[in-house]
């Protein structure tokens, strides 16, 4: 039986600090493999590592815990059990949200040494659980864990200002004024995000990140962690002979994977 191994991803270095040595005490045995300030190096260090804990903090540059937490289960090894994921915010709204989400905990900030020994607590009988238990996870427990994360992401963005209804490309010396409802998919790319019409693409500088909460989340679906598709463009969903999605879109010829994490949302009435 290996010591468990913990990642923290936290923004603020003190607070980093004083998480590890909080952890030392309650719980000598846990190995911090590493320590990160940001969302996307969160994400990449976890997948690097593969911990068996998750520490995130959920407001952090780049990209927030939540979304960190959802790109590692996304592209987390098949049929290997998913990391526990612990919570770390300031905010008792988004704290209650991931509990409900079934996060294996969170933790308010500032951490109090009781609230901790509460988590490590649960954290070492999930611990102990599972290294009594075949580590393998059915592909249904991780479609449960994945719709869980998804269902969050959801929830959290749901309470936004009024979706956006024109997007301005610049193209030359003009300035476009693309209706939101004329568009098919945006997409990631570079330092530039693709908004593609049925008939036209246009490039703009704000980064998907910043433009999906303003979009209205019943009509827009994410279905992969740099792509967005308008729901009723949507033609068909096919399944390849490896299980994988792909979208077949009304007006563009091309066909748009869909990643692990997106899959939950498509299921036949």
């Amino acid at each position: 039986m290996h010591a468990p191994r913990a990642l923290i991803a936290e923004d603020e270095p003190l607070l980093a600090q004083a998480l590890q040595q909080a952890l030392a005490k309650a719980w000598p045995e846990l190995q911090i493999a590493a320590t990160v300030g940001d969302g996307l190096s969160a994400a990449q260090k976890a997948l690097e590592l593969q911990p068996d804990i998750l520490l995130f903090d959920i407001r952090m540059p780049g990209q927030s815990g939540i979304d960190a937490a959802a790109e590692v289960a996304d592209a987390w090894p098949d049929r290997q059990a998913l990391p526990a994921l612990v919570f770390v915010t300031a905010y008792d709204q988004y704290a209650i949200a991931a509990f409900e989400a079934q996060a294996a905990d969170y933790v308010l900030k500032p951490v109090q040494a009781p609230r901790l020994q509460q988590t490590v607590q649960r954290l070492q009988n999930w611990w102990q659980q599972r290294q009594q238990t075949q580590v393998e996870a059915s592909d249904d427990a991780q479609q449960t864990q994945l719709a869980q994360l998804l269902q969050l992401q959801l929830s959290l963005n749901a309470a936004q200002p009024a979706p956006l209804q024109i997007i301005q490309a610049s193209v030359g010396s003009q300035i476009h004024m693309v209706r939101v409802q004329d568009i098919v998919y945006l997409e990631a790319a570079d330092k530039y995000l693709r908004v593609l019409t049925s008939g036209q693409e246009y490039l703009i500088r704000t980064p998907l990140k910043d433009l999906l909460p303003q979009l209205d989340g019943q009509q827009f679906w994410q279905i992969h962690r740099g792509t967005v598709v308008r729901a009723d463009a949507i033609d068909r969903v096919q399944r390849d002979e490896a299980g994988r999605l792909w979208l077949q879109l009304r007006g563009r010829p091309e066909k748009l994977a869909v990643s692990r994490l997106y899959a939950t949302r498509f299921k036949a009435m």
